[in-house]
């Protein structure tokens, strides 16, 4: 069966970077080797995998890693960490809920 992978990297600079792969142990070798010296990660290296997660389906690898390219920095942490409730409050549509900090 063939898997795919999308990750989190942490930067030297704290940053994240999310990327998607069929081979991650290749793909970091690419990201510490500054393969592309035109990379985000090239420029911040050393970089550390601090999450991933494996699939079969490479559409859904795609949705995942651009769904959470499109998180703020707090969310991805909240999900590196494993922390649920967080990863939750931070998921809230401030429109409909309002800000947690004006929620009773």
């Amino acid at each position: 069966m063939k898997y795919y992978y999308v990750y989190i990297l942490e930067c030297s600079d704290n940053s994240y970077y999310t990327g998607m792969t069929n081979d991650i142990e290749r793909r970091l070798v690419q990201h510490k080797t500054k393969r592309s010296r035109d990379s985000y990660t090239a420029s911040r290296l050393p970089i550390e995998l601090v999450w991933h997660l494996q699939c079969t389906n490479p559409t859904e690898a795609i949705k995942i890693e651009k769904q959470i390219k499109g998180w703020t920095r707090k969310k991805k942490k909240a999900l590196i960490n494993e922390n649920c409730q967080d990863l939750i409050a931070f998921s809230k549509n401030y429109t409909e809920f309002g800000h947690p900090s004006k929620r009773e």
